[in-house]
């Protein structure tokens, strides 16, 4: 099947909700609660869980508010069905097209077998398959992130902070969408000083806090003060680790260590008391993944009738508000350097490397 390669802006997304929301001859079988609702919602996850404090909570999150604005019932409604390991992916998949659902999104790359298997089972349900492409399917909209565009601005905001010349990126598992973090992320590092010493590690876990706590420990004491982690729960490791440093140090000390969270404002997480009893943050910034944003602006359309776009190839990145960077607590130079290359991005007078080849093709 010939796929068709769009973006849709995240305006375009905001409009449709407004409209939804102010639409009120709609009736209760296109907008209404419980059983009436004609759009029933449910996400189901990978690994990391819908508490991940990442990808899967920003989905969770906006699935959530999409059915509290719209007076839904949760778990009637919308719901998410939580995978603790791989083997359940086809088993949730399925309880969720069982329980009703008519709207049903895998959230990662690694549900892209199960979403097949199950949209080929349910031909009158659609899907929604969150960081991968989907080879065919009708009923299947496959909704990609432009991840490397926000963490090239995240490789800039370390390389300016950095004292050491030294910063780490912490990935989940090897796979297209964190090739895209990671090639971003050297890439915002090497155009500000080339001389920049970047050192990569796989968890080969999105799951496994202990372990990106012993990868964090381990670059730390190599001298890398910031480290970008793209990892899902395993990155909980990466801030206990900067918290446990930061602790023993003045809140204000020279020698702090950082982390840039991802996929949604991390700030909380790197959260930790200083040696001097100050309440202080190990965050740097984040990068932002509108992954909920995305998935609300669908639901949006189908609540008002709209043919489903199955089969394409929607892609969402800085010019569309898909991904973003948070700009709050930056210093004035770091913030103009981030807005200047963003400005950029999104007039296409600079283009950054994906590192994955199908990004190519598809453009």
């Amino acid at each position: 099947m010939n796929k068709k390669f769009v973006g849709l802006g995240l305006a375009s997304v905001a409009v449709l909700a407004l409209a939804a929301c102010g639409n009120n001859s709609s009736s209760k079988s296109s907008e209404g609660s419980g059983k009436d609702s004609a759009v029933k919602f449910a996400m189901v996850t990978d690994t990391g869980g819908v508490d991940d404090k990442s990808f899967n909570q920003s989905a969770w999150e906006g699935i959530s508010a999409w059915g509290e604005e719209k007076g839904l019932t949760e778990k009637t409604d919308y719901a998410y069905f939580q995978s603790d390991d791989e083997s359940q992916y086809e088993t949730n998949l399925e309880s969720a097209a069982s329980s009703g659902f008519n709207l049903i999104a895998g959230i990662g790359y690694k549900l892209t077998e199960g979403i097949t298997t199950a949209a080929g089972r349910h031909a009158d349900l659609n899907y929604v398959l969150v960081d991968s492409r989907l080879p065919e399917g009708d009923n299947v909209l496959s909704a990609l992130f432009a991840d490397h565009e926000g963490a090239y601005l995240a490789g800039i905001v370390a390389a300016k902070t950095s004292d050491s010349k030294k910063v780490g990126f912490v990935g989940g598992m090897e796979s297209d969408v964190i090739t895209r973090f990671e090639t971003g992320f050297v890439e915002g590092v090497k155009s500000v000083d080339p001389s920049i010493q970047v050192e990569v590690q796989y968890a080969d876990s999105y799951s496994d806090a202990a372990k990106g706590k012993s990868i964090a420990a381990t670059m730390y004491a190599s001298g890398i003060d910031v480290i970008y982690h793209a990892s899902g729960a395993t990155g909980t490791g990466v801030f206990q680790e900067a918290a446990d440093i930061n602790s023993q140090l003045p809140a204000d000390s020279e020698d702090k260590v950082w982390v840039i969270g991802v996929d949604r404002d991390q700030t909380d997480e790197g959260k930790y008391t200083s040696k001097d009893g100050k309440e202080a943050t190990s965050t740097l910034t984040s990068t932002i993944k509108q992954v909920g944003h995305v998935l609300q602006g669908i639901a949006n359309d189908q609540l008002e009738g709209k043919e489903f776009p199955g089969g394409q190839v929607l892609t969402y990145g800085l010019k569309d508000g898909g991904v973003d960077l948070v700009m709050d607590g930056l210093s004035e130079d770091v913030l103009k350097a981030v807005e200047e290359a963003k400005a950029k991005i999104i007039d296409g007078s600079l283009t950054v490397d994906s590192g994955v080849e199908s990004d190519k093709t598809a453009k």
